[in-house]
């Protein structure tokens, strides 16, 4: 392992510290967060169905099937 200058072990403290600073911030957003979505009741959105096949059809371009004149 390559060692390391004065400089980056004096950045990788810097680092260290203003995670640990805001690490109680971000388990507060995470936890509100939390409670934000089961309150709007994010699971109660219905499914979307599923596609029907384009087998039978054949397919289309993305941007949908040509006009015809």
């Amino acid at each position: 392992m390559a060692v390391r200058s004065p400089t980056q072990v004096a950045t990788r403290r810097r680092i260290e510290v203003g995670i640990r600073v805001a690490a109680p911030f971000l388990d507060l957003v995470l936890a509100v967060g939390d409670r934000v979505s089961r309150v709007t009741g994010r699971d109660a959105i219905e499914p979307e169905p599923p596609r029907r096949s384009l087998a039978a059809r054949g397919r289309t371009p993305i941007g949908g099937a040509p006009d015809r004149v």
